[in-house]
């Protein structure tokens, strides 16, 4: 691998790491198209490359056009699902503790619904890790006759008619009973990840 693919691959990882985390929710698909529109020439210009020197075909030239094929698949394919998938098991796993003290926090009411706009949604402080992507804000909606709250962390905020994706807390039964029955009928997009957690995909 030259030295060009490997700083290509860094580049590849940074942006992947980013585009979870960090990058707004309408800026998403325009950087997606951009990367995709930069591998995609990366790659012709290698087939190029490769169809000059056919006669003396070298291997670095087959590898580097190996990996920026597979980084342009990976990001194509059902908009970057493998590696959104990958960080996103990463995500639960680290911020695990902290997104547990925030629900305690919001459950003791010490964190609570902070916009002008009243819209359930409460602003956290941008620390790192980000626990709710898309501007580290959460979504909590309470149950006040029941005294029941839940509590979402945004993994994808969605883009024009795009499904957002959520780490979801809630100790509401009749909740629960929606997600379960979520999980029923798109497995595939919806689990659960232990008691009062559930990772759901939703239109809004």
């Amino acid at each position: 691998m030259t030295k060009k693919i490997a700083i290509l691959v860094i580049i590849w990882l940074i942006f992947a790491f980013a585009d979870y985390f960090y990058l707004p929710y309408f800026v998403q698909p325009f950087s997606w198209l951009l990367v995709c529109i930069i591998l995609l020439i990366l790659a012709v210009r290698q087939i190029i490359k490769l169809f000059k020197e056919r006669k003396n075909i070298q291997t670095n030239r087959i590898v580097n056009l190996l990996i920026t094929l597979v980084l342009l698949f990976l990001t194509f394919y059902n908009f970057n699902k493998i590696p959104s998938s990958i960080i996103e098991k990463i995500d639960w796993n680290i911020s695990y503790h902290k997104r547990n003290q925030i629900v305690k926090e919001v459950l003791t009411e010490k964190l609570k619904p902070n916009t002008k706009m009243n819209n359930g949604i409460c602003k956290l402080s941008f620390d790192f890790p980000i626990v709710s992507n898309g501007g580290n804000d959460i979504w909590i909606y309470q149950n006040k006759t029941k005294g029941t709250k839940t509590i979402k962390f945004w993994i994808s905020r969605g883009f024009f008619d795009a499904p957002q994706t959520y780490f979801i807390f809630t100790n509401n039964n009749e909740t629960k009973k929606q997600y379960e029955e979520q999980i029923k009928v798109k497995p595939e997009h919806n689990w659960k990840l232990e008691k009062n957690w559930y990772r759901i995909m939703e239109r809004d």
